[in-house]
């Protein structure tokens, strides 16, 4: 399969379950649903008091939901030591930008001036938000972006922060893990919440 649709995207996030491309396999998508799962704190979540300093001198304009587009192409740019191509294709930023446009994908930026220098994006079914993906031209413009989603979530009453695995990275911010049956549970109850991200 090369590209979800929308419905396939809401159904599968309702499960607990959510799609990767393969470019070493013609970008050939497979669904993944972790065990543990990867999640970060919503009213316990932790910043490093360094970073807190930096987001309180507001060094970016924070915006919601001004040009998804853009965030996702940024997540999906190739990154790392050896220049690695992700898993969002094409395929995958058109069906996020799908989602996008019904209202259940968001993105957060980080604005210097009127260049984009930082953001993440993630889907939203009731109480939960699923983080997906965040990238930076700028120091600490997706850590600040972050911690601007999870106080946001707090403040809207949100469940469950999802990052699918966790990472040394995120570990700073308290992330934890739950077993896959744990979060499933969670899950059916959470997506029937009546919470808005934006």
């Amino acid at each position: 399969m090369k590209r979800p649709t929308v419905e396939m995207l809401l159904a599968g996030y309702a499960q607990g379950i959510f799609p990767m491309a393969h470019p070493t396999e013609n970008n050939e998508v497979y669904w993944y649903a972790p065990d543990p799962r990867g999640l970060l704190p919503i009213e316990e979540f932790h910043v490093p008091s360094r970073l807190e300093h930096t987001y309180q001198q507001r060094p970016f304009d924070l915006r919601v939901n001004t040009d998804f587009e853009a965030v996702i192409e940024g997540c999906a740019e190739p990154r790392g030591p050896d220049n690695q191509t992700t898993w969002i294709s094409p395929q995958i930023i058109e069906a996020y930008t799908e989602l996008h446009e019904r209202g259940n994908a968001h993105s957060v930026e980080a604005w210097d001036g009127e260049e984009l220098v930082g953001g993440l994006y993630g889907v939203t079914l009731g109480g939960l938000f699923a983080g997906e993906s965040m990238f930076y031209r700028e120091t600490d413009a997706s850590k600040i972006c972050l911690v601007f989603t999870a106080r946001r979530l707090a403040e809207r009453g949100f469940g469950l922060f999802d990052i699918q695995w966790t990472n040394d990275h995120l570990e700073q911010f308290g992330a934890f893990e739950m077993s896959r049956e744990e979060y499933e549970r969670r899950l059916r109850d959470i997506i029937e919440w009546d919470v808005q991200f934006d």
